[in-house]
């Protein structure tokens, strides 16, 4: 939209324009329009990063929504080793020690 267009829908033509810019300058003298002009600009500047950050996060939410991220893999255990049979065969035939009967015995 063109400035003229939205002077137009405002109803302001170029003499009505002129008196305003007149009045302003009157009412706030000329040294406080460039303040006024400056924070308005800044205000403005934040206005777009806060504009900004919000649509970031709501694209970053929109594509996690439509993109999820596969779970990760299972963690493979490890088989637990099997003892030769020889081991096996050893630990059979050993009396025990460690248990309370063994001890009884004695």
């Amino acid at each position: 939209m063109t400035m003229s267009s939205m002077l137009a829908m405002l109803g302001l033509s170029g003499g009505e324009l002129i008196l305003v810019l007149v009045a302003v300058l009157v009412l706030f003298g000329a040294k406080k329009i460039p303040d006024f002009a400056k924070g308005l600009g800044q205000g403005i500047k934040e206005f777009k990063k806060a504009s900004r950050e919000v649509q970031d996060e709501f694209d970053r939410v929109t594509s996690d929504i439509n993109n999820p991220t596969p779970p990760p893999p299972p963690v493979a255990s490890r088989p637990t080793p099997t003892p030769a049979p020889e081991a096996v065969a050893q630990t059979a035939s050993a009396p025990d020690t460690t248990s309370p009967a063994s001890e009884a015995k004695s």
